[in-house]
């Protein structure tokens, strides 16, 4: 099965659909050096706007989210700015209007616009040192992960910059190696990837999810 990341970074979304059992192609528009299989240098939203994704089983999508993140009022606070407009909405647009036929996944924020409905994932539901809560909406039923705060403990954060502190007693990873290891992560992926993308135990669980639908949708 074939598996179509859009927005996909440096591919730790891929890395879950991969243990899945899907064979990966990323998309982003800046170049991504780490992504671990086939990549192209484009435009998400021109992709989807053309045939290309008809090659594939699956489109995965995960747009910026820097306008619908908890963090962006310590961005603020730190006189940053979002470096993308909200690329969700045209996102979801598309999708819903072009390809409604192949299965789709779209992942974002807790508090993102467009995402009621969608299952949530958790770190704390695979023995993770990260939280980091993201949504992952679809055109076929997903089921989300549930949370196991209270045996976790405190967690740690992979974002901004290592060691970091954090407002109401939280904690940032000592460095790149420590945010590989409390997120899940088995490549050697520096500090600035970390903290863009989320555990590949997400996509892994989604995944399999997507596979049952699709050999379902075959023998049927």
């Amino acid at each position: 099965m074939r598996l179509l990341d859009l927005y996909c970074g440096a591919g730790m979304a891929s890395d879950g659909y991969a243990a899945a059992g899907f064979d990966t192609y990323g998309v982003d528009l800046f170049a991504q050096p780490h992504y671990p299989a086939t990549f192209e240098q484009g435009d998400a939203l021109a992709v989807l706007a053309s045939g290309f994704p008809e090659w594939f089983d699956v489109i995965h999508a995960s747009p910026p989210c820097q306008a619908h993140t908890r963090a962006k009022h310590l961005r603020t606070a730190q006189g940053g700015v979002s470096k993308f407009d909200d690329l969700l909405t045209p996102t979801l647009a598309l999708l819903r209007e072009r390809w409604a036929h192949k299965v789709w996944i779209v992942e974002n924020v807790p508090g993102a616009p467009g995402m009621d409905g969608a299952a949530v994932e958790c770190g704390s539901a695979y023995g993770l040192g990260v939280r980091r809560h993201r949504l992952f909406l679809s055109n076929v039923p997903l089921t989300g992960s549930g949370c196991r705060h209270k045996e976790q403990g405190r967690p740690w954060g992979v974002y901004h910059v290592p060691g970091d502190s954090i407002p109401q007693g939280g904690r940032t990873a000592r460095n790149a190696e420590h945010g590989r290891e409390v997120m899940g992560v088995d490549r050697p992926l520096p500090w600035d990837s970390l903290k863009e993308g989320f555990p590949p135990a997400y996509t892994r669980h989604i995944g399999e999810q997507a596979a049952r639908h699709i050999r379902r949708r075959v023998a049927a």
